[in-house]
């Protein structure tokens, strides 16, 4: 699509910005109906029509600057695709918004698009959904390139807000149209690996296994040793779950060497987290604990994880009848909770902590209410049936010990149908 047709999506978006009316960018130089016909690509303008609208718009057309405008955007897209700093990424988003504020570019529709990513990486999830109504309205206008991101970007969103089924969707038109453009192949490996990481968050652990071992070979291939242990680390979660233990563990341990030979810390604890959840699924509480705290005893590991690994460690010291280390788990998990900005983002740390709390203060009733009411009813809504099995058998066996058979036996049905979800997804 040609800069001229394609100038009736920059100048919508450009009006849009600076909150001027159809009306008075038309007015003077064209009537209302023909703008709007610009606007939406029904008509190609002549250039002096476009220098009046653009001269209107603050906008200069200066083809010189469109080489290193394309440069600097290429330079951009690769810091949001691989983990970087994020003042670094802002200070060159605002290098380049100065320009595309005042310059006429083929580069901005992907700009606009590649701003859905920005915001995501910076954790602005509602800027992210501001700007994929905004973009929506043009969509229309999109070529195959714009379209693969469009619906690769809005999938990432969709996966952060956990909507793992409509990010999949996203995800597979993306890579429909990835087959009829000349992509990088590592930006086919980047998508082919949140494919993977979408399919096990759906518990599609052979498609998961699939997709990932399709990224692995060509981050392999390229030295990309960061991505190849992103890679094993999601192997070895499904290895895990169909009881492969032996090539889990041979993929968390290639994660780790990995995430040393980067010093890369976050990595490295993450493996550290996973494999604590191989241990506690093989019932080997003591090595899950160990892994678990060396997650917790990092202070340069984000809080997030921290508190996810806390919580598993409250778990495994409760099923081990050590109630002591429990509390002082529970304890210090509030501390790192109340650290957080957003919690209701993190809910499912606040119930596990207090569900737990509840039981070493033998105050029954809050414990049931809140597991009944509040924690399983999210767990469902969320699909996470695996947790569903743990806090149903949980309740279950209290009501055990309660000779409440019949709440007994009701939640242990819960449980039986929250495995039977897990068969068939």
């Amino acid at each position: 699509m040609g800069i001229l047709i394609e100038l009736g999506s920059y100048i919508k978006l450009q009006r849009t910005k600076q909150e001027m009316t159809q009306g008075e960018l038309a007015h003077g130089i064209v009537s209302l109906s023909y703008l709007s016909k610009i606007e939406n690509l029904k008509t190609e303008a002549s250039p002096e029509i476009i220098q009046a609208l653009c001269t209107r718009l603050g906008i200069q057309i200066d083809n010189s600057l469109e080489s290193t405008i394309q440069e600097k955007c290429k330079e951009w897209y690769g810091m949001l695709f691989e983990v970087n700093d994020k003042e670094e990424i802002t200070s060159k988003f605002k290098e380049i918004q100065s320009l595309m504020d005042s310059n006429l570019t083929e580069s901005l529709l992907l700009f606009e698009i590649h701003k859905i990513r920005y915001y995501l990486i910076l954790g602005e999830f509602d800027k992210a959904l501001n700007k994929i109504n905004e973009l929506n309205e043009i969509s229309g206008t999109f070529d195959n390139l714009h379209l693969y991101y469009w619906y690769k970007f809005r999938g990432n969103y969709n996966s952060a807000n956990a909507e793992y089924n409509q990010a999949m969707y996203l995800y597979r038109l993306a890579e429909e149209k990835s087959a009829r453009l000349k992509i990088d192949e590592n930006e086919v490996a980047d998508l082919q690996y949140v494919m993977a990481i979408t399919h096990s968050k759906l518990r599609n652990t052979l498609e998961a296994i699939d997709y990932t071992n399709k990224a692995l070979n060509v981050f392999m291939k390229n030295y990309n040793f960061l991505r190849c242990a992103q890679c094993h680390n999601v192997l070895g979660i499904s290895y895990r779950r169909i009881r492969m233990y032996d090539k889990a563990i041979k993929n968390f341990n290639l994660a780790l060497h990995l995430g040393k030979l980067n010093n890369n810390k976050q990595l490295i604890q993450l493996t550290n987290q996973n494999l604590g959840h191989l241990y506690s699924s093989k019932g080997e509480a003591k090595e899950a604990i160990k892994h678990f705290k060396e997650v917790i005893n990092d202070e340069e590991v984000h809080l997030v994880e921290r508190l996810a690994s806390v919580s598993s460690l409250v778990r495994e010291y409760y099923n081990v009848y050590n109630f002591e280390e429990t509390k002082e788990a529970i304890k210090y998990g509030f501390e790192l909770l109340n650290q957080l900005k957003n919690i209701q983002q993190y809910k499912i740390f606040d119930y596990v902590l207090n569900t737990y709390s509840y039981l070493m203060k033998e105050e029954y009733e809050k414990f049931e209410e809140l597991v009944i009411k509040d924690f399983i009813p999210f767990l469902e809504k969320h699909k996470d049936f695996a947790n569903v099995i743990i806090y149903a058998e949980l309740l279950a066996r209290h009501f055990e010990k309660q000779y409440k058979y019949k709440d007994a036996t009701k939640y242990y049905k819960v449980a039986n149908f929250a495995y039977e979800q897990i068969a068939n997804i």
